[in-house]
C-alpha cells in the first residue's frame, strides 16, 4: 500500500497516530510503528525532560519510523525543539500554531515536518512555509480544533482542491471504511486519534477509557471556542462549563472555571467528575479497548475488504 505518505515517511500503513494530549507516550506510539503505521509521541502533555526520556524508550523499542507531536502553544518549546533534533527525531508534527516559526529550522536538520489544520487558509500558509505535508482535521476530532465546525467530509477535498502537497485526513476517523472514504475524497492518508485512547497501550487512565467504549451518539460537545475549542465528552465539569455559558459570561470567567491541568485531572488521573474528557465523536463507535497492533491490523483488513466491494459496485 505505496503511495506519497508511505514513501514520505517509510511506513507500511498510510495510517498514523495522533499525538494525543496525556494518551500518546512511547509505548504507543512504539507500538503503532511496529505494527506498520506511524506513532506519534504527544509532547504537549510532557516536560522536556519527560519527553526525553519518552523518546529515548521510544527508539529503544522500535526500529520503525515514529514522530513528536508539537503544539506550538508550549512554554518550553524552544527546549523541546532542542530536544528533538538533538535525539536525532526525524518526523514532527506541529500544530497550534504558525508553521513559519520552527519549519526551517527543523528541515534543515532533516526532519520531515508536518503541520495540523483546521481549513483551507491554513492549508495554504502551511504549504507556503515548506511543510512536507498537511494534516487537515474535522471538527469532529476530540480535544481541541477549528473554530469554524468543518467536518472531515467537506474540508477534505477542498483542501485537496488548493494544496499540491501530501494530504493526511484527521476526525471523525476510526474504522477501515472510514480510512477508505477518506482516501477516496482525497488524502494520502489518515490520521486516527479516539480509537488509539481505547488501546491497551495508551497512557491514559483506564477509567476514562472506560467512558470511551461507553460513550454513545451525541455525548461530546465542542466548546469553549472563547478560549480554544474543545470536543470532551459530556460530564459534571462539562455541565458547569454550560450553566456558565447561560449566565453570558465574560473570557475571564471561563478561564477561572477551566483553572489548570482540567485535561491531566481527567484522562491521565481519571476524574471523571472534574476532568476535561477530550474524545472525538467516533467514541459512539469505539466498544472496546485492545491492543494498538491489533487496532491497526483491523482498519487495514477493513480497508482491504471495503476497497473490493466499492469495486464491485
Amino acid at each position: 500500500m505505496q503511495n506519497r505518505i508511505t514513501n514520505l515517511f517509510d511506513i507500511q500503513y498510510p495510517l498514523i497516530q495522533a499525538g494525543m494530549i496525556w494518551n500518546s507516550g512511547w509505548r504507543l506510539a512504539s507500538a503503532v510503528s511496529n505494527a506498520g503505521g506511524l506513532g506519534i509521541i504527544g509532547a504537549g502533555s510532557m516536560y522536556p525532560d519527560v519527553l526525553l526520556e519518552h523518546i529515548q524508550k521510544c527508539q529503544k523499542a522500535t526500529n520503525n519510523p515514529f514522530g513528536v507531536n508539537v503544539p506550538m502553544l508550549y512554554p518550553d518549546i524552544d527546549k523541546i525543539i532542542e530536544i528533538i533534533i538533538s535525539e536525532g527525531v526525524k518526523i514532527v508534527f506541529t500544530s497550534a500554531g504558525n508553521p513559519k516559526t520552527y519549519t526551517s529550522k527543523l528541515k534543515e536538520h532533516g526532519i520531515t515536518v508536518v503541520h495540523v489544520v483546521s481549513s483551507v487558509k491554513f492549508a495554504l500558509k502551511a504549504q507556503e512555509a515548506g511543510v512536507d505535508a498537511v494534516v487537515a482535521e474535522g471538527f469532529e476530532a476530540g480535544g481541541h480544533n477549528g473554530r469554524d465546525e468543518t467536518t472531515t467530509f467537506t474540508l477534505i477535498p477542498m483542501v485537496k482542491e488548493k494544496i499540491d502537497i501530501p494530504l493526511i485526513a484527521a476526525g471523525g476517523i476510526a474504522t477501515g471504511r472510514g480510512m477508505l472514504a477518506a482516501m477516496v475524497l482525497g488524502a494520502d492518508a489518515v490520521q486516527v486519534g479516539s480509537r488509539f485512547v481505547a488501546s491497551e497501550e495508551s497512557s491514559s487512565h483506564q477509567a476514562f477509557k472506560k467512558m470511551v467504549v461507553d460513550a454513545k451518539e451525541g455525548d461530546t460537545m465542542l466548546t469553549l471556542k472563547e478560549l480554544a475549542p474543545v470536543r470532551m465528552l459530556k460530564n459534571k465539569f462539562f455541565n458547569d462549563v454550560m450553566e456558565l455559558y447561560a449566565k453570558n459570561p465574560k473570557k475571564e470567567e471561563l478561564i477561572e472555571l477551566l483553572g489548570r491541568a482540567r485535561a491531566k485531572k481527567g484522562m491521565f488521573e481519571g476524574d471523571l467528575e472534574e476532568g476535561e474528557l477530550e474524545i472525538g465523536q467516533i467514541a459512539g463507535l469505539i466498544h472496546d479497548i485492545k491492543p494498538a497492533a491489533q487496532i491497526v491490523a483491523e482498519m487495514i483488513s477493513e480497508f482491504e475488504t471495503a476497497k473490493k466491494e466499492v469495486a464491485e459496485l
